[in-house]
């Protein structure tokens, strides 16, 4: 029956959950770290899209901070922290999940606009990324709510459980079902996904134009390797889990019956999970990649600390 195919208990999950944040953990921290230090101190406020990519390793940054507590609790399996510090976790995650979205789409409709409209990048403003980046906060802030609180009633219940073992709100209509989360996917997922691949299409297509100058081609191949990097982290890591996302719901609100499509649906969303969160580990080598002056900054202070410890080295050998 429904019942019993859709509380499978999915052994390898906790596993599966804690070896994935465990090995994120400290790449997501030193890299977003690194990335924010460098964006904010030391890149141009006129590179383009620079306000999206410190927003977007802050997002990372914020879901990469919470992950030692879920790490703790796939571990031990039990949550001696309290429901509040639960569903700020849980919250984090698809926080940091649409936020990273909405950010990266930026990034793409940004690279590809001013490569169109040159003359406008000129005139484009610092402070309209800025009051782009909060109206982006405020909206996803809002609209990530829904996920603790669907999962509130199962925190309250069973203080000892967190994140995936929380139980799912029932939601009585199966209408009301079906309607939240397909605009949930069309506007998280299925808009996003085709503005990015609209723009890195558009971005190759005018590298095919003719009467390109020596310099129109490098900024627009930079702009290609920009875009292309953001479909990139966007397919591999939101779309699997969008894509089982829409059937899970509905299998544990009850819509879907069938046994075998709901049994693979539970056991692939610990997977698309876990590749959801690989964005904390993506995002930083967009910012190292498809930014020289991000490169240059890196170099830069690398040779700088060799050199003073070769330094400290050669006068610590002349004594």
């Amino acid at each position: 029956s429904n019942q019993d195919c859709s509380n499978h208990n999915i052994t390898f999950k906790n596993t599966l959950y804690a070896t994935t944040y465990t090995l994120i953990f400290i790449p997501g921290l030193l890299a977003n770290s690194a990335a924010l230090w460098v964006l904010c101190r030391f890149i141009s406020k006129r590179n383009k899209a620079v306000i999206f990519m410190i927003n977007l390793a802050v997002a990372d940054l914020a879901h990469v901070l919470s992950l030692p507590l879920r790490i703790y609790y796939y571990i031990s399996s039990t949550w001696p922290f309290g429901s509040g510090p639960c569903l700020v976790c849980f919250y984090l995650k698809y926080l940091n999940m649409y936020a990273s979205i909405c950010f990266l789409t930026c990034i793409s409709i940004q690279r590809y606009f001013f490569l169109y409209q040159p003359f406008k990048a000129k005139d484009w403003k610092r402070r309209y990324d800025v009051a782009i980046s909060m109206a982006i906060w405020l909206v996803v802030g809002v609209a990530c709510l829904p996920f603790p609180i669907m999962r509130s009633k199962g925190m309250a219940e069973h203080n000892s459980s967190c994140f995936a073992d929380l139980q799912v709100r029932e939601i009585t209509s199966k209408v009301a079902t079906v309607l939240m989360m397909g605009t949930a996917e069309l506007l998280g997922f299925v808009g996003p996904l085709t503005i990015i691949l609209f723009c890195t299409w558009k971005t190759k297509v005018s590298l095919q134009g003719f009467h390109i100058t020596q310099e129109s081609s490098g900024e627009r191949r930079k702009a290609l390797k920009m875009v292309t990097m953001c479909a990139i982290v966007f397919c591999v890591c939101f779309a699997p889990y969008h894509i089982n996302f829409f059937f899970y719901m509905l299998v544990k609100e009850k819509v879907i019956s069938n046994c075998i499509l709901s049994t693979i649906t539970l056991y692939a969303q610990p997977f698309c999970l876990s590749l959801a969160s690989l964005d904390c580990c993506l995002d930083p080598i967009l910012y190292f990649f498809m930014t020289s002056e991000f490169q240059d900054q890196i170099s830069r202070h690398s040779s700088i600390v060799i050199r003073s410890r070769l330094m400290s080295k050669e006068s610590a050998s002349s004594f």
